[in-house]
């Protein structure tokens, strides 16, 4: 399963890491590939999408489902 996530405030490759470092620590996430251009990033897995959300928000950048 890949979950796409619309991230907010990501400007450069330490917020890319702090990102990839919050969603990989998500149970049920087996992986992270963020695209700084797009604001988003790809979670392959099978992740509980409100926690995986949460993580991201509370690590500073606020996160919400891609539409």
């Amino acid at each position: 399963m890949m979950v796409k996530l619309k991230v907010e405030k990501m400007s450069c490759g330490h917020c890319a890491n702090a990102v990839t470092a919050a969603a990989i620590n998500v149970s049920g996430v087996e992986g992270a590939q963020v695209d700084l251009d797009n604001g988003e990033v790809a979670v392959t897995g099978n992740p509980d999408v409100s926690a995986l959300i949460a993580a991201i928000t509370d690590a500073g950048y606020p996160a919400s489902e891609s539409r």
